[in-house]
């Protein structure tokens, strides 16, 4: 293991120092991603005015980014168990931060675009960060813990960043995000180079590139047909079907190109398994039913001032999503060190039914009452971001083959953006359907948070299915 420590040092005290090491460049490595995804939100108004656009086109630059992260997350998982971890994750680093800065001197909207896709290289930071957790740390709780903490950066940095992009934004242009966001990510690539070990349990194994080009076209077209459905009235829907189509038919290429492959990307056999198929419906299903629910149909009826409560976007914002993103970042390494001892698919089910209990209470209660629903909101970043949304990420770890570790966490990566995706597409139909722009009837935003708590409920039907990881849990070591 890296690290540094004196020629009469104990090994215990050289292995504490080289786990310290490990954690804060994989740390560092998880915000100088997170910034990316949460840190320019709110100053995506200021980029509109600052390269003479609309919201919509900036809009497009997010949709970009977190679609390229989609696209990598499906096979640099796997490049990393070949290629070597820290090496992968370094060189993404790297990319991350010539985009990061390629950004900051974008002088229009489509140097932005570019610069987007090329920082979605650092997708997969998250799902490495656990792998390199996986094959250095074994001891049960301990390895529960490290990987909540680490999972736990995935929802927000306390929900600070938002507010910090917001605030450099309106006070020094959006440009001055992006140098926040380089620095950061020069401070974690040297972080990863120092401190982080090297791990390649797939060495000398081929990497399955031609099997990498049907899966990410597939992906993309999927992914780029969702997002033009949650465009609603305004969707160019001929367009959502031929995209469908060619995600369609691109995995059925990639399905017949893996049965025949050598080394295939996704071994078909695993994708049969409840162990791979479980995990992916739950995360997918999880995501569609609480996303869509917290980002957009509550956000949109608290500023709502005829049926809502009539809040700005910053005072909203700071009511709901700060708590939200804080009590989940706090949550999540409890939720780590709990699962290997209660039980990873037990915690999960009682992340998941917690959530469904408080998305009920939010559309039949919280629409009435500023309390509740402020309440509401604390209790779901809880339920769901701390502890559902951190063990549906550590579940694509601790039940990947130890033989092929890096499938799996980047199936998990996808599901969680295209369900993302789904959410807003699904929920804001139904939202927009019942409470119209201008309306004076909150039935659409009761209906939206309803049709969350069944799909949620679904999740939690679907959890049941996942098989138990006894390798990872306290009692089967034991």
């Amino acid at each position: 293991m890296t690290g540094t420590a004196a020629p009469g040092t104990a090994p215990t005290e050289r292995n504490a120092v080289g786990v310290v090491a490990m954690m804060t460049a994989l740390l560092a490595a998880c915000v100088a991603f997170q910034l990316n995804a949460s840190m320019l939100s709110p100053a995506l108004v200021t980029m509109a005015r600052e390269l003479h656009t609309d919201e919509a086109g900036t809009g497009l630059s997010q949709t970009a980014f977190f679609t390229a992260c989609a696209m990598f997350s499906l096979f640099l998982p796997r490049f990393s168990d070949i290629a070597g971890r820290r090496r992968v994750l370094l060189g993404m680093l790297v990319v991350l931060t010539a985009g990061t800065v390629l950004a900051a001197l974008s002088t229009n909207i489509v140097v932005l675009d570019v610069a987007r896709v090329v920082q979605g290289v650092s997708g997969p930071v998250v799902q490495i960060s656990l792998l390199t957790l996986r094959s250095q740390v074994t001891e049960p709780k301990r390895f529960g813990t490290l990987m909540g903490l680490v999972t736990a950066v995935n929802g927000g940095i306390a929900g600070v960043d938002a507010l910090a992009g917001g605030w450099l934004a309106s006070h020094y242009g959006f440009r001055s995000v992006f140098w926040v966001i380089a620095a950061v990510a020069v401070l974690a690539a040297v972080a990863v180079a120092v401190g982080c070990p090297e791990s390649r349990p797939s060495a000398g194994t081929p990497m399955d590139w031609p099997g990498v080009v049907p899966l990410v076209v597939g992906a993309a077209a999927l992914l780029l047909a969702v997002d033009q459905a949650e465009k609603l009235g305004a969707a160019n829907w001929p367009l959502a079907a031929a995209l469908l189509l060619v995600g369609a038919l691109a995995f059925v290429v990639f399905w017949k190109m893996e049965e025949r492959s050598g080394h295939p990307l996704v071994r078909i056999s695993d994708l049969r398994q409840r162990a791979s198929w479980a995990p992916l419906l739950t995360t997918l299903l999880t995501l569609v039913g609480v996303f869509a629910v917290v980002n957009g149909v509550l956000m949109s009826f608290v500023q709502n001032a005829e049926v809502g409560f009539g809040m700005g976007p910053s005072l909203a914002s700071l009511v709901f999503l700060t708590p939200f993103a804080l009590v989940g970042w706090l949550v999540g390494p409890f939720t780590g060190r709990l699962a290997p001892v209660v039980g990873y698919g037990r915690l999960l089910r009682c992340g998941l039914l917690g959530s469904v209990l408080v998305l009920g209470v939010m559309a039949l209660v919280g629409v009435r009452s500023l309390p509740v629903m402020i309440g509401c909101t604390v209790l779901l970043g809880a339920t769901y971001a701390g502890i559902a949304n951190i063990v549906l990420n550590l579940l694509g770890v601790v039940l990947a083959p130890k033989d092929h570790p890096g499938f799996l966490p980047g199936l998990v990566s996808a599901a969680f953006g295209l369900g993302a995706g789904l959410s807003f597409a699904l929920l804001s139909a139904v939202q927009v359907t019942g409470s119209p722009q201008g309306g004076s009837s909150a039935s659409g935003y009761v209906a939206a948070m309803l049709t969350g708590t069944v799909v949620t409920a679904a999740a939690y039907g679907a959890s049941f299915l996942i098989p138990r990881p006894r390798t990872a849990e306290v009692a089967a070591g034991a």
